[in-house]
């Protein structure tokens, strides 16, 4: 192999380890965040990570919609599930059906102590549950405000408070937690969005830019061996 071609190698080599190095270390990339996931009820009775956010997703009758305040990790695997299963029976049971009408069952789960924002203390009668009685095309959002005000969001639609909590805040990132162990249940299913159901694209930003700058080096490499 030519000098040339070995100092080109190297280059790359070096800007790929800077930029994996940068990656690893950004907080905004590696950090959990502090934020209300949102589940739905799935098959056997567990838990799925909601594949989209609560303002476009509608809700079937008889379905079972979960909200969890949590300290997370950005993926819907990593998110921590509500403590209450989903039990549609157990929720809405004692709601009479109504015609032209839908009943959704909510589970609210406003967290853990260690959860919780400095100087402010999640509700006492969490987790908490009620049932929604809805027009037909109802969202989850409209389920959620018809049982929970006031809700709070953020400029880009992500969910940042049920019923005033927290008062403050919305999906920011920060240190990681100690280990938790895992919940029960099965595994959700990974969500590279989330649908605007929590933080998560900037994870997916920060990989197409390594990646972006990774092929740059590798061209940039090509391109000198040829001239």
């Amino acid at each position: 192999m030519s000098r040339r071609r070995t100092r080109g190698a190297v280059g790359v080599l070096a800007v790929l380890g800077l930029l994996l190095t940068l990656f690893a270390a950004s907080p905004a990339l590696a950090a959990s965040y502090r934020y209300w996931s949102f589940w739905q009820s799935g098959a056997g009775g567990t838990w799925e990570y909601a594949t989209e956010g609560p303002s476009t997703a509608r809700p079937a009758d008889g379905a079972t919609l979960g909200f969890r305040f949590a300290v997370s990790k950005d993926a819907g695997a990593e998110a921590s599930r509500p403590r209450t299963g989903p039990g549609f029976e157990a929720v809405c049971g004692g709601t009479a059906a109504a015609e032209g009408r839908k009943r959704v069952a909510l589970v609210l789960d406003f967290g853990e102590p260690g959860d919780t924002p400095a100087g402010e203390t999640p509700p006492q009668d969490s987790p908490r549950t009620a049932c929604a009685q809805l027009p037909p095309d109802a969202t989850a959002a409209e389920a959620l405000a018809s049982v929970a005000k006031p809700l709070r969001y953020n400029g880009a639609a992500l969910l940042c408070a049920i019923s005033g909590y927290p008062k403050s805040g919305c999906g920011e990132p920060i240190a990681d937690p100690a280990p938790k162990p895992a919940a029960s249940g099965a595994t959700p299913t990974p969500t590279a969005s989330g649908g605007g159901s929590g933080p998560s694209a900037g994870v997916a930003a920060g990989a197409a830019a390594v990646a972006a700058l990774a092929a740059a080096a590798v061209w940039q490499s090509r391109r000198r061996r040829t001239r």
